[in-house]
């Protein structure tokens, strides 16, 4: 049962916030796999939606404004075995912490970035994110934005995320699908999900979100050749600049090397004894360090 993945503490976000949308969806989603809650961590960020992993029974980690990234890369590296996923808002991945987005999708770490794309900072009364349209003026600027906005899945696109999706957050079925695809994906994932901000974002409200998106049918996000991949990439620009933006899957890319893949084959003893079953004490005491074996090369 979700409630199962229900934390004690009591999520305090504004009444009609989307994050409630978001996390409904996750304990769905998590509930319904039949995950072991202690083989799987959340990482978020800072903003409304680091808030998350304090509602979440499992392993959580609320880390440095736009650093959710490379705690979430280290926890998938030295433990494999971990199911790892990110919270963060737009602001918070797709501005400070836009170069660890980025580095993520290219090393195709096993890691799913949810993006709660509001289009404002909403934890500090509304400022313009990079994913604000221009010329848009919610309540709190003095100025339309004048700024143009980044799409998170183009942007995934050609920084080489393998699972590439985008959900509403009040559709908590249909995100709650979203969320099981991506988790069970075997790359870098990221879901973009569309977020309305009741309290900051008086522009993208919830009808706005209904003339503006469409829900994909008949449509295969799936790649498994190199050949595909490109012109699946050239079909997904096109979607991409249409009209209104897609919902759904939009990518599984089945043609990378993951980074375990790759890590293994630089080193064959990785997937048999990562960094977390390596052994760093010896009857409590640590390991002593052979140090002409392990710097000896940096000697001059």
């Amino acid at each position: 049962m979700a409630a199962e993945w229900s934390s004690e503490v009591w999520p305090d976000w504004c009444p009609g916030c989307g994050n409630f949308g978001i996390l409904s969806a996750l304990k769905l989603a998590l509930s319904e796999l039949g995950l072991n809650r202690r083989n799987f961590v959340i990482v978020s960020g800072i903003g409304c939606s680091g808030k998350i992993a304090h509602f979440v029974r499992t392993n959580g980690v609320h880390t440095l404004h736009g650093r959710a990234i490379p705690f979430a890369s280290g926890i998938k590296i030295a433990n494999p075995e971990l199911k790892v996923i990110v919270h963060g808002g737009d602001g918070d991945l797709l501005g400070i912490g836009m170069g660890h987005f980025i580095a993520l999708g290219r090393r195709n770490i096993e890691v799913l970035v949810v993006i709660h794309n509001n289009g404002v900072y909403g934890l500090t009364k509304g400022q313009a994110s990079p994913t604000l349209g221009k010329g848009l003026k919610t309540k709190s600027l003095a100025s339309p934005n004048i700024a143009d906005p980044v799409n998170p899945i183009l942007l995934g696109m050609m920084a080489g995320y393998t699972f590439l999706a985008r959900g509403y957050a009040y559709n908590v079925e249909h995100l709650k699908s979203l969320l099981k695809a991506g988790l069970n994906h075997n790359g870098a994932g990221v879901i973009e999900v569309i977020q309305p901000c009741p309290t900051w974002n008086n522009v993208n409200t919830p009808e706005w979100v209904s003339n503006n998106t469409l829900y994909l049918k008949d449509w295969n996000p799936i790649a498994n050749k190199k050949e595909d991949l490109v012109g699946k990439m050239r079909e997904i620009v096109s979607l991409e600049y249409g009209d209104k933006r897609p919902l759904g899957v939009i990518l599984e890319d089945n043609t990378k090397e993951t980074y375990h893949e790759r890590l293994t084959g630089l080193n064959e003893l990785y997937s048999e004894c990562p960094p977390a079953k390596q052994k760093i004490e010896s009857e409590g005491e640590p390991l002593p360090i052979n140090f002409e074996r392990t710097f000896g090369r940096y000697l001059i």
